[in-house]
């Protein structure tokens, strides 16, 4: 996928790429790699199928809707069809990673010019090495928001 995606080798991109993925959930996995420049990074990689999947489900849904308000007339003013036919298009949306990767870079630019750097970030998105299906961004290491006694470490007030 990530080779398919990037259109050239692994090996011209990443100098080092976990095949064991971190973490993985429904749309998609996030891989340990480390680009031919030096940087590690983590690549999030596309499930194979599933924006077809997605569109499947997503449409049946949008059938649903509208059937459900031709059955029900009084529900057609709450909009329901349309409601899920912006779902549909947002969510779709967010299979493209690059768009992913511009949020980052903003969110990034966000927290430079209101002086937040010393209290957050955002990993750095790395565009030439990110496509459609694949978004390769600076890997963040620290600690769970969920471990209290880890952030302890780091904070002398974690609340």
């Amino acid at each position: 996928i990530v080779e398919a995606d990037l259109g050239k080798p692994l090996s011209e991109v990443y100098s080092k790429f976990d095949e064991t993925p971190l973490a993985s959930a429904s749309v998609a996995q996030v891989h340990a790699a480390r680009l031919v420049s030096g940087e590690d990074v983590v690549v999030k990689v596309q499930k194979p199928g599933v924006k077809d999947t997605l569109a499947a489900d997503l449409g049946f849904l949008e059938v649903a809707a509208k059937a459900l308000e031709f059955i029900a007339p009084d529900l057609s003013r709450l909009s329901v069809a349309a409601i899920v036919q912006d779902l549909r298009t947002s969510m779709l949306g967010e299979l493209d990673f690059r768009a992913e990767g511009k949020c980052l870079d903003e969110f990034r630019e966000f927290i430079r010019a209101n002086g937040l750097e010393e209290v957050a970030t955002a990993p750095a998105y790395y565009p030439a090495q990110s496509a459609g299906k694949v978004l390769t961004m600076e890997r963040l290491y620290g600690v769970p928001l969920v471990d209290l006694e880890g952030i302890k470490e780091f904070s002398s007030n974690p609340e």
